[in-house]
């Protein structure tokens, strides 16, 4: 290809200058060099290196070796970009993979619920849009929208010899009840003092999230928070797994997984990904809707709770993720393959080891469900936090002024130098 660009190069000038009847024989002599169509190779000769018009008050210079982007013809407009930035909105900005499969149900909730009406036409393009013609229409939106963690687990290792390890690639489980657990903590950068933490919990087999807030790291409010989320959870809990935190490796909860029959495992320290399906949920659940700002105080955990009651709704009932179904390397090359993408609660009703008691409740519950009233609930809770949440400088002064002083140290005075200039002398510190 670059070698017909330079043939058109070179012979464009001659041709250009030359007149009908060695214009003829040169276009011969090109189209045999190039195999070009005679009136394309005419074209290309007569027109390289001209200014050519395109449009009013618009030229360009013809060159072969750029090549015009072809402008298709726009199928998506604003009447559907339109519907599709507000689903998007609603359902905390997913990207077009999980969003595709999430519009059917989203747009069947608005419109029972007399959130969003549409015009034939424009719905059935909303249903027909793929994941690709998704992300290209919101990609400007995504622009305009841009976070940091630090870990403070601290290592509880009396019984870490009673609680085997497990690893990723060990969770094999395909039934619902076997939860990840962790801790976020809401320290605003600051480790000192008191400050809120939140529970995160995972099912590895249906995705279905959970989060509860306590007031610190506590294993009294850690326990009570997961004794909360194993009655919230629509199917029995089984077993948990968690890092290697104080929190979790205590006497009261492993005394409680025993009495129960629950399976307690353990992540390797200083490996996160063994907790990956929490670890995950970290950040698209807890660290989206709340932020890194530093929380302190039951007034902070009641409203982060709140919070936590609507989000869980919008996520386990709204939003499909995708769960790896296998992973091959080819060389260089690591190629993933997924399940298609489902919401937790379509897992959840799925699942054959679910009571069809606990399916039926979690089908009335959905009929409820109005995900743009859990949009607007989710916005003013978040308001209402960004008012709770604490400066960190201020924590960090009071606990300066809570440490008391020593007592001062006398210093020999500064005495004046010959050119009046105060000399400096070290300080001299009385015993």
């Amino acid at each position: 290809m670059e070698s017909r660009r330079e043939l058109v190069r070179h012979h464009a000038g001659a041709y250009q200058r030359a007149g009908k009847g060695q214009k003829s024989r040169l276009l011969g002599v090109f189209v045999e060099a190039t195999g070009y169509n005679r009136v394309y190779a005419a074209r290309l000769l007569r027109l390289q290196g001209r200014r050519v018009w395109v449009g009013p008050g618009v030229a360009v210079v013809a060159d072969v070796g750029v090549r015009a982007r072809r402008q298709g013809r726009k199928r998506y407009g604003p009447e559907v970009l339109a519907p599709l930035k507000r689903i998007w909105k609603m359902l905390d900005y997913p990207c077009g993979k999980r969003l595709a499969p999430a519009l059917a149900a989203a747009l069947e909730a608005l419109e029972r619920h007399g959130e969003l009406q549409l015009k034939g036409p424009v719905r059935e393009k909303l249903l027909q849009i793929s994941a690709a013609s998704i992300d290209r229409l919101l990609a400007p939106e995504k622009r305009k929208r841009a976070a940091r963690a630090k870990s403070r687990t601290k290592p509880g290792s009396l019984l870490k010899s009673q609680i085997p390890i497990r690893t990723f690639a060990e969770w094999d489980e395909n039934a619902a009840g076997f939860l990840e657990i962790d801790l976020v903590a809401h320290d605003g950068g600051c480790a000192q003092g008191d400050f809120v933490q939140t529970l995160d919990a995972t099912d590895v087999c249906t995705g279905w999230a959970e989060q509860r807030a306590v007031l610190n790291k506590a294993q009294r409010w850690v326990f009570e928070a997961l004794q909360d989320i194993a009655g919230a959870l629509p199917f029995p809990l089984r077993g948990i797994d968690s890092d290697n935190g104080s929190e979790f490796i205590n006497h009261h909860l492993l005394s409680y997984c025993q009495e129960h029959q629950l399976s307690f495992t353990r992540s390797r320290p200083y490996r996160k990904n063994d907790g990956c399906h929490v670890e995950q949920k970290n950040y698209s659940v807890v660290r989206r809707a709340v932020g890194y700002q530093r929380f302190v105080g039951q007034e902070a955990v009641e409203t982060l709770n709140r919070l936590y009651e609507q989000v869980a709704l919008r996520h386990n009932f709204f939003l499909p993720s995708l769960k790896l179904r296998e992973k091959q390397r080819q060389g260089s090359r690591v190629l993933k393959r997924y399940d298609p993408p489902q919401t937790p609660y379509q897992r959840v009703l799925e699942s054959p080891q679910v009571d069809r008691a606990d399916k039926r409740r979690l089908r009335r519950r959905y009929r409820t469900l109005n995900p743009a009233a859990l949009d607007r609930q989710i916005r003013a809770l978040q308001q209402r936090l960004g008012r709770l949440a604490r400066p960190v400088g201020a924590d960090r002064q009071a606990l300066a002024r809570s440490v008391p002083k020593p007592p001062g140290l006398p210093l020999k005075p500064v005495t004046q130098a010959p050119n009046g200039a105060p000399k400096r002398q070290h300080a001299q510190i009385h015993f």
